[in-house]
């Protein structure tokens, strides 16, 4: 399943820092344990958190990312 990703300045800065690829990213969202937020979602995935918020059917805007 291709999904397609708006990604936050915040968030590209964050994957950056942390040496997240796109793909991880993906990954997450499609594999990841989800937690509902007030604003969308949170996966966990392996070693990684991925903030999110979904916009459209397989599209998402990325709010953050973070190592657990």
């Amino acid at each position: 399943m291709e999904i397609h990703l708006k990604i936050t300045k915040h968030a590209k800065e964050r994957m950056a820092l942390h040496g997240i690829t796109l793909e991880q990213v993906k990954r997450a969202i499609q594999q990841g344990a989800k937690t509902k937020q007030t604003e969308g979602y949170l996966a966990s995935y392996v070693y990684l958190k991925v903030a999110y918020r979904e916009i459209g059917e397989k599209y998402y805007k990325i709010k953050t990312v973070f190592i657990k």
